[in-house]
């Protein structure tokens, strides 16, 4: 689709790309061309490595060369912290399609006394533009001259809005950085949006739960549409900044009729026929009840049929869940010395809940596989907040689905014989299939019953059915002859519908 065609991008504006996809995709192609932008943050929320992310994709994929004003950090420094990115700064400086003006202050106790302007250093700056043709600009960070020059903000002020219209003048897209006091209140600490940006984009890294959760928002973006509210970012070493998309993510995959194995023939037949091939199913239930063992069987399933599968565990190890499945007669061992099943399991703490969403999109870059399961979602849950949660989960089901790949996730009951955890509560309108395992009691004895309570755009058994567990797995029996409590109450409830 071309930009001329696609509704969400405003063809009076020509585009920039930062080098950061899924925000790019949050502002409708990209950043305006010759329009200033102001990115706000609290120290550590990703300011100068965005800036620099900026100029190194302009200059590395697009033939645009760069200037970076410095007036915090020297340019040796910057060259340093930017190495872990694999951002070669000082080769780009050697080929002339970089350039620094180091404005950063070398005498912390200098001052200031009577009249000032930023003529010297306007002239710099357009020195360094036309030595290289440039068509970027980044300003880092702008708060630093409000603080050297506290006498005077109101001049401080004139001076950098011209210097912001001589570069607009020049064609140039215009990036700067500004310091914020807190995550959640004004944008800028000496509210210099307010006369320079036509663009506003915020950064923070707040704490919750004892964890930091990075985002990204665009506050405002002048004459162009774009998609409101904080998108999660993340760090990543080698890559720089990556956003997780989430709300820009378009429903434009197709929807396969294409069917696949469960693994077990008897809920193959609950199913008329099992799951579509780019479906997510939702395999919920109380601890003991079976989950594991329905994964199990997906796996296996699909690697019989001569499919390649990806287990990602986060509540057992590789040894536990190789044993279980040995116990059911399922050999992953020699699937994973076969190149059909791929196992990774780790603790849901060992990263943040978008460093795991990630490391899953690089395993399936890299391993291909026709199935994805993960076991368990209430394991990851417990690691984030709601919102975040849910985002996880939203980005999760629709790249499975764009891949036009069979997932199944497991999540686990807060109570024995039912009730909802928020894994259900979050996951249940982004699945296609929802299958409830639970413990149901009868006079004196404790049986297992299996429900499809729902399945997307296909028929499906409605019943609830007895289920055994033995050493060659699970074993589906006759229905119910009244139906438990526990379903009837999740069913009329709604929740999980």
């Amino acid at each position: 689709m071309t930009t001329a065609e696609d509704p969400n991008v405003d063809p009076a504006l020509e585009r920039v790309k930062t080098g950061i996809e899924a925000f790019d995709d949050l502002v409708m192609g990209g950043l305006p061309r010759g329009r200033t932008t102001i990115v706000g943050g609290t120290p550590g929320s990703g300011k100068t490595v965005f800036a620099t992310q900026f100029l190194v994709h302009g200059i590395a994929s697009l033939d645009e060369p760069g200037v970076f004003v410095t007036f915090e950090e020297s340019p040796t420094e910057i060259e340093t912290n930017m190495k872990s990115f694999s951002w070669d700064v000082r080769r780009w400086r050697e080929q002339n399609k970089l350039v620094f003006v180091d404005a950063s202050p070398r005498d912390q106790d200098q001052m200031v006394v009577g009249d000032f302007d930023l003529a010297g250093l306007l002239a710099r700056i357009l020195h360094g533009v036309k030595s290289i043709q440039a068509k970027r600009i980044v300003l880092d960070s702008i708060t630093q001259l409000f603080d050297h020059f506290v006498a005077d903000p109101t001049t401080v002020r004139r001076e950098l809005l011209r210097i912001a219209t001589a570069l607009k003048k020049e064609g140039l897209t215009i990036l700067m950085t500004a310091e914020r006091n807190n995550e959640y209140g004004d944008i800028s600490r000496h509210r210099i949006e307010e006369f320079v940006a036509d663009n506003v984009v915020i950064l923070r890294n707040a704490l919750d739960r004892e964890r930091r959760r990075r985002t990204i928002e665009v506050l405002k973006m002048r004459g162009s549409r774009h998609v409101e509210g904080e998108v999660p970012i993340t760090l990543v070493e080698k890559q720089g900044i990556i956003a997780v998309p989430l709300s820009s993510l378009r429903l434009e995959q197709q929807s396969s009729t294409k069917r696949v194995t469960s693994g077990n023939a008897e809920l193959d037949q609950m199913t008329s026929g099992g799951f579509f091939r780019d479906s997510v199913t939702l395999v919920s239930g109380a601890t003991g009840t079976g989950k594991t063992l329905l994964v199990t069987n997906f796996l296996a399933g699909g690697i019989a049929a001569g499919e390649r599968a990806l287990l990602v565990g986060y509540e057992e190890s590789r040894g536990q869940l190789f044993r279980n499945a040995r116990s059911w007669g399922v050999d992953f061992e020699r699937m994973e010395a076969d190149g059909k099943l791929k196992v990774i399991c780790l603790y849901p703490e060992a990263q943040s809940l978008p460093d795991h969403l990630l490391m899953i999109r690089e395993l399936v870059d890299e391993f291909k596989p026709d199935r994805v399961a993960l076991d368990s979602l209430s394991a990851l849950e417990r690691i984030a907040p709601e919102t975040g949660f849910r985002e996880f989960l939203i980005s999760l089901t629709s790249f499975i689905k764009k891949r036009e790949i069979a997932g199944l996730c497991t999540a686990t009951n807060q109570s024995l014989i039912g009730g909802h955890s928020a894994s259900e509560q979050h996951i249940s309108t982004l699945t296609d299939s929802i299958i409830l395992l639970r413990y149901i009691q009868q006079r004196e004895a404790m049986h297992r019953g299996l429900m499809v309570l729902k399945m997307r755009g296909s028929q499906h058994d409605k019943q609830i059915r007895r289920f055994t567990i033995d050493g060659k797995g699970m074993h589906l029996g006759d229905a119910f002859a009244d139906a438990p409590d526990v379903f009837e109450d999740e069913v009329l409830s709604g929740s999980t519908s």
